[in-house]
């Protein structure tokens, strides 16, 4: 294949799939990581294409949609997920939640336990939670993101630092073939290293569609996860590397659903 005719496939996979590694890129043309990255170059100097680690995206794929929409895209999954995280999760347990969607969709099925003890930076989880079946929660302070009504800020990290409990559970915007987590916001990543910092087990939610991209900025290795509950098994290869750092995997809908 010439290489003009690599560079259409290229704009035309990234279309398809907003992310794409240099790895699968190579595997697909059957060509090296260099010759791929030599075929990039240039759609990257013309702001067709941005690098992030260890692949490209679309430019607007580092602006993450708005709350609403995020919150409808592959809302069949985040179901599943959050069923999941129903059944781990008992009656009186503590823990930690993020303000993202998939936490959002977990906290609607976490509406059927009780006296449960709730950390969390979302007005929308708070409000939800709050007002059910003898729950405490406890909700940081901080400044409010317009996005998603989440606060964030160092008055948050340090609220945080106060508590310990049984299982802190955040999401994350992408996890890469190395078994990188990622994520879009700096203050994204700041807020689920203090939640793991004050927990017993650290799990991470993250439907497929997350699985072999990248984003914009690393947050953290597949050692730092103790859990990662999803819709779909990964691949091979990243599930060897999720492995290999002890990282326990459970997909699916739950036996009870």
């Amino acid at each position: 294949m010439f290489s003009t005719q690599r560079k259409a496939e290229i704009m035309r996979m990234l279309r398809a799939k907003q992310t794409c590694t240099i790895t699968e890129l190579a595997e697909v043309f059957a060509v090296s990581d260099e010759t791929i990255r030599r075929n990039i170059k240039p759609l990257i100097a013309e702001g067709l294409l941005v690098k992030v680690h260890g692949g490209i995206m679309l430019p607007d794929r580092l602006d993450e949609p708005p709350f609403q929409r995020r919150m409808q895209e592959n809302d069949a999954a985040k179901r599943v997920i959050a069923a999941q995280v129903g059944e781990l999760v008992r009656d009186g347990d503590s823990l930690i939640l993020d303000g993202g969607t998939t936490c959002v969709h977990v906290a609607q099925a976490l509406c059927a336990r009780s006296r449960l003890t709730v950390v969390t930076n979302s007005t929308e989880i708070a409000h939800m939670l709050a007002t059910r079946n003898d729950n405490r929660v406890f909700i940081t302070g901080g400044e409010l993101r317009a996005d998603d009504a989440a606060a964030f800020g160092e008055s948050v990290l340090a609220f945080m630092r106060q508590f310990y409990v049984r299982y802190a559970i955040v999401s994350v915007t992408a996890i890469d073939a190395q078994g990188r987590f990622m994520d879009a916001q700096p203050a994204d990543v700041a807020y689920s290293l203090a939640a793991f910092a004050q927990a017993e087990r650290r799990v991470v939610v993250a439907d497929h569609a997350k699985f072999g991209h990248s984003a914009l900025v690393h947050a953290f290795g597949a050692e730092a996860v103790n859990l990662l509950i999803t819709d779909e098994a990964p691949s091979p290869a990243l599930a060897q590397v999720l492995a290999a750092a002890g990282v326990e995997v459970c997909y699916g809908a739950p036996e009870a659903a």
